[in-house]
């Protein structure tokens, strides 16, 4: 199985930029879907952005879109969460999953089977 460790949160003022990663060992990641998800204190999780094994698919949350962009380099077994114009209701703790799908394809869903440890991302105002 994959172990999957994050990096690339901080500390960045509104407007900011950050670019997250999502680093797999013991498994190829190419194998795998890829999710990132949030958590908020006092918020339940909630899915930010995915890209299927191939990269051909992508779904962003609404809260997100034309701001976050993720990507995937299958070459280096890592995929990219590239967050723009970052806004204070961004700052959570930012988890990356992987899951098995059938084709190339990707789910908003919770229902991820391996996960990250999270990394924090907190924007001031």
């Amino acid at each position: 199985q994959p172990q999957i460790v994050e990096s690339g949160g901080g500390l960045v003022e509104s407007g900011g930029s950050l670019r997250l990663s999502c680093a797999a060992s013991g498994r190829i990641l190419s194998y795998y879907a890829i999710g990132w998800f949030r958590q908020a204190p006092g918020k339940e999780r909630e899915a930010v952005s995915c890209i299927s094994s191939g990269g051909g698919r992508t779904n962003y949350a609404e809260s997100v879109k034309g701001r976050f962009t993720i990507s995937r380099d299958n070459a280096k077994n890592t995929v990219y969460l590239q967050m723009n114009n970052l806004k204070p209701e961004d700052t959570a703790v930012y988890y990356c999953a992987a899951r098995m799908t059938a084709g190339d394809m990707c789910v908003m869903t919770g229902d991820y089977t391996y996960w990250g440890q999270g990394t924090q991302v907190t924007v001031s105002a």
